[in-house]
C-alpha cells in the first residue's frame, strides 16, 4: 500500500517531480508549475526526440498532481508542440520547435527568455529617414514623414531566427539613438523612458526571403519565412511602431489558446498583396 509522499524520481540526477511541482514554495497553478518542469525536462535532453513521457497515471503519482492537473500541463506541451500523442496513450516527445505565443507576442527577448533560450541580436541599421508609401499608411502618418527604422538579426542561442524590421515614430525612435540596440529589448528600453507601448495588431503569413533575408538569415533567396507584421499603438490608441519580422520556420511557429470561458481575439482576414 502506497503511503507518505510519491517519491519516484524519474531520473537519479533529477529531483524527483513532488520535490520539483508540489515542495515549491510558489503561488502558481499547479498545471502550470508542472508543464515548467515538463518542459525543462525535455529542453535539457532528459527526453529526446522520439521518447516516451510517463503516463497521465504515473505523472499523476510522481506529481502528487491529480489526473486533471496533469492533463492540462501535458495539452500546454501539446499546443507548444512539445509532445505528440493522443489521451490515454503515454506522450512522445517531438521535434522540439519553440513556440512563441500570443501572449509574448510583443517582445521576442521576452520570448525566447521564457522558452529556456538565450535572446540576442544583432543591429544592422538604425537610421532616420522619410517614411515609404506603406509605413506612412500603417504609421498614420503624411508620405515622407520621418521615422527611425531599425535593421536587426535576431538570434536564439546565438543562431540567426529573425530579421527585424521595425520602423518608429519620430517622437519614440529618436531615443533609440541614447541606446545600444545590441544589448536587449527595445520595447523594454523605451518603456523604462515612459513610452506606451500597450496594443499590438499582429498579421501572420509567409513570404519569400528577398536578398536582404537571404544574406543575413543565411538561406536561398525565395526560401519560404514566417513573417509577423505588427502594429503597436499607445494605450490612447496612437501608431507607435510598424515592424515586419521574418522567422526561420524551423526554428520557430506560434501558438494561440482559448478556452471555453475566454476566447483570444484571433481573427482570420483575407491575404492581401505584402
Amino acid at each position: 500500500m502506497f503511503t507518505g509522499k510519491p517519491r519516484l524520481s524519474l531520473n537519479s540526477a533529477e529531483l524527483p517531480l513532488y520535490d520539483q511541482v508540489v515542495s515549491q514554495s510558489n503561488h502558481e497553478p499547479k498545471h502550470q508549475v508542472l508543464a515548467d518542469e515538463l518542459r525543462r525536462r525535455i529542453r535539457n535532453g532528459h527526453w529526446v526526440e522520439g521518447d516516451a513521457l510517463p503516463s497521465e497515471s504515473q505523472l499523476s503519482v510522481q506529481a502528487g498532481a491529480s489526473r486533471g492537473t496533469v492533463r492540462q500541463a501535458l495539452a500546454a506541451l501539446r499546443s507548444e508542440g512539445l509532445i505528440t500523442g493522443v489521451q490515454g496513450k503515454p506522450p512522445v516527445v517531438a521535434h522540439a520547435v519553440p513556440s512563441q505565443p500570443f501572449t509574448t507576442f510583443m517582445s521576442f527577448t521576452e520570448w525566447a527568455l521564457s522558452s529556456g533560450r538565450v535572446p540576442g541580436q544583432r543591429t544592422i541599421e538604425l537610421a532616420k529617414r522619410p517614411a515609404d508609401r506603406q509605413v506612412a499608411a500603417r504609421l498614420e502618418l503624411e508620405p515622407d514623414t520621418q521615422v527611425v527604422q531599425v535593421l536587426r538579426l535576431r538570434l536564439l542561442d546565438e543562431v540567426p531566427a529573425m530579421l527585424e524590421r521595425s520602423s518608429f515614430i519620430l517622437p519614440v525612435g529618436r531615443l533609440l539613438f541614447d541606446f545600444d540596440t545590441d544589448t536587449g529589448s527595445i520595447f523594454g528600453f523605451l518603456r523604462e523612458q515612459g513610452i506606451s507601448l500597450d496594443r499590438g495588431q499582429h498579421t501572420i503569413d509567409a513570404v519569400g526571403a528577398d536578398e536582404v533575408d537571404s544574406r543575413l538569415l543565411g538561406v536561398p533567396a525565395g526560401t519560404p519565412l514566417l513573417r509577423e507584421k505588427r502594429l503597436t499603438r499607445s494605450r490612447a490608441g496612437q501608431a507607435m511602431e510598424f515592424s515586419d519580422d521574418r522567422y526561420l520556420p524551423h526554428l520557430a511557429n506560434f501558438s494561440i489558446e482559448n478556452t471555453s470561458e475566454h476566447r483570444a481575439t484571433l481573427v482570420r482576414v483575407p491575404a492581401s498583396v505584402a
